[in-house]
């Protein structure tokens, strides 16, 4: 293992560069090949992403190294030194979310090999676009790279939701280009004021700066932060700025519904990043600035969430409705400033996100077989539907689109109740499973609140009890909610054959349900990890020095000319 790492650490630099760089140029080769080459598109795609996630846990690895607990990588692009170059970092919490969207890319875009990639064009090169904005976003250390990745993630998501056509995919897309739009031009005004108050879009370089910031300006500042703030919030779908997620994410093909889960979680990630950065207690007067408006955001977004999931009466709406309440409490969560909040919160996150995933897959899988092999559409939606890309009966085709007939897997129905069950227990957080342990880790820190040094952030006092009434009733509801559904599902039936199970369909499933099993079997291992990724970050000088103190790579001397002896020839 030594050995590995050694090998990892003489390739970091570059190795920091694959997540944005591959899904880039693979995009690119595929927009090169002809439309009817959508094998090879698939292969790409499949094999392209797969490769991402090697990457990914590699840097995972390499971040997690044995005796080190603050082990971050640099890279300059341009051998440009901080502020003045553009910067990608990575720390452990940078590999895990890297890790955790490159899987369930990977699972989305084997599910997509069933059917969905064929519902319309360019859904490979998307999807890779996609990835490149989740990675950016993920590793940049400035703000102006960060706004650029978000639009090429945006950009991307855009054709992914229309992907498969249909009034209502599109009318959910004009309301969520709209609504993204939005929020990019108020991340751009949140953006140019800071820099106009602190001369820097580097994070590392914006921390320094801000306990600097005059009394005067004070106020000018947080309005900044607080318009920066509210472009992250509506990308994290909080209350009341969540309206469009459960239409768009709904409208989406099941694949994409998958992917998207993500979406949320970068706008989460965005928030605690730059919150415990730019405002830890030790920001001078702006120290916590904003932590009642995020507690009080999370907690009224997981009463909308869980009463949502009341009022849903489809399998879609019903993980719309879930994102928005993982959203919610993990927002609530951050709020605090606790350290050990924050590594229970880090370990709920992926466990969560995993889950929402795989129950929109199931979606589309049960609501094809409740529908007796039909695709479940609206019928105001059929007429607009493409016949030839989207066919409504059997889903499997082969190499020509010709539709065959399928041989539905042993115990399949069996296979997607188990799947059902354990979505149902990690988003009610019920044991035995990893969402049970890591709302159990959250509510154990709110009652007794421990810090790190000067990182003990917002008391918990009435908020913290208000925080775990919420998260054990908006589980009871999810609980319900999901067990409703199981049993429209699964019990009160009527006649219909085996459910059409396809081996593309059923393994991505499979996988993303290990690696929930892995979570809570390998707990202890993750808990460190997390408590380790949330010291750094409640540690802000670790991420300051690391990016500032990173020098350029010196040109080589040039080599002296050689001397001629006396007396030679010329």
């Amino acid at each position: 293992m030594s050995l590995v790492l050694e090998w990892l650490a003489s390739l970091m630099p570059h190795l920091m560069l694959a997540p944005i760089v591959l899904p880039m140029l693979v995009a690119a080769i595929m927009l090169l090949l002809k439309e009817e080459q959508q094998q090879v598109k698939m292969v790409m795609n499949v094999a392209a992403t797969a490769l991402g996630l090697l990457v990914s846990v590699a840097l995972l690895l390499w971040t997690d190294q044995a005796g080190s607990s603050t082990t971050m990588g640099v890279y300059l692009s341009g051998n440009w030194q901080a502020p003045f170059g553009i910067v990608l970092a990575v720390d452990r919490l940078t590999a895990l979310m890297l890790v955790l969207s490159y899987s369930i890319a990977l699972a989305a875009s084997l599910f997509s090999t069933a059917r969905w990639h064929k519902a319309g064009v360019h859904f490979h090169p998307l999807f890779q676009l996609q990835l490149m904005g989740l990675s950016g976003a993920f590793l940049t250390a400035d703000l102006f790279n960060l706004f650029v990745f978000f639009e090429i993630m945006l950009a991307a998501s855009y054709g992914l939701l229309l992907h498969g056509s249909g009034r209502m995919r599109v009318q959910a897309g004009l309301h969520y280009i709209a609504i993204n739009l939005a929020a990019s031009s108020l991340f751009l005004i949140g953006v140019s004021m800071l820099y106009g108050l602190t001369g820097t879009l580097n994070m590392a370089d914006l921390a320094q700066a801000i306990p600097e910031v005059s009394a005067a300006d004070r106020g000018l500042l947080h309005a900044a932060a607080g318009i920066l703030a509210t472009a992250f919030l509506i990308k994290a779908a909080v209350w009341p700025l969540n309206f469009w997620l459960v239409p768009a994410y709904s409208a989406a093909t099941a694949p994409v519904g998958a992917l998207f889960a993500l979406m949320t979680k970068v706008g989460i990630y965005t928030i605690l990043r730059l919150w415990t950065l730019m405002f830890s207690s030790e920001a001078g007067d702006s120290a916590l600035f904003g932590s009642t408006w995020l507690i009080v955001g999370g907690m009224v977004t997981m009463v909308f969430g869980g009463i949502g999931t009341l009022a849903a009466t489809r399998l879609t709406h019903l993980a719309g409705y879930a994102a928005i309440l993982s959203s919610g409490t993990l927002l609530a969560a951050i709020g605090f400033g606790q350290n050990m909040l924050t590594a229970g919160l880090l370990y709920y996150l992926p466990s969560s996100t995993l889950a929402v995933a795989i129950l929109f897959m199931l979606a589309d899988i049960m609501d094809r077989w409740r529908n007796d092999g039909n695709v479940d559409i609206d019928d105001e939606e059929a007429p607009f539907l493409n016949s030839e890309l989207v066919p409504t009966q059997s889903l499997n085709l082969d190499e020509n689109e010709q539709v065959l007939i399928g041989r539905a897997i042993p115990a399949s129905a069996a296979f997607l109740g188990l799947a059902f069950i354990m979505c149902t227990l990690v988003v009610a957080g019920l044991p035995p499973l990893s969402g049970f342990i890591g709302k159990f880790a959250m509510l154990s820190n709110l009652i007794n609140p421990v810090g790190l040094g000067q990182s003990a952030g917002y008391q918990a006092g009435h908020w913290g009890w208000v925080l775990m009434a919420l998260m054990i009733g908006t589980g009871l509801l999810a609980l319900i909610s999901l067990t409703r559904a199981g049993v429209r599902h699964f019990w009160a039936t009527h006649e219909r054959g085996t459910p059409e199970l396809r081996i593309s369909e059923g393994l991505p499933i499979a996988a993303l349900m290990a690696l929930c099993i892995v979570l809570t079997v390998k707990a202890d291992y993750v808990m460190q990890y997390t408590q380790n990724a949330a010291n750094t970050l409640h540690s802000p000088d670790i991420y300051i020095q690391a990016v500032m103190e990173t020098q350029p790579i010196a040109n080589p001397a040039p080599a002296a000319p050689a001397t001629a002896a006396p007396g030679a020839k010329p």
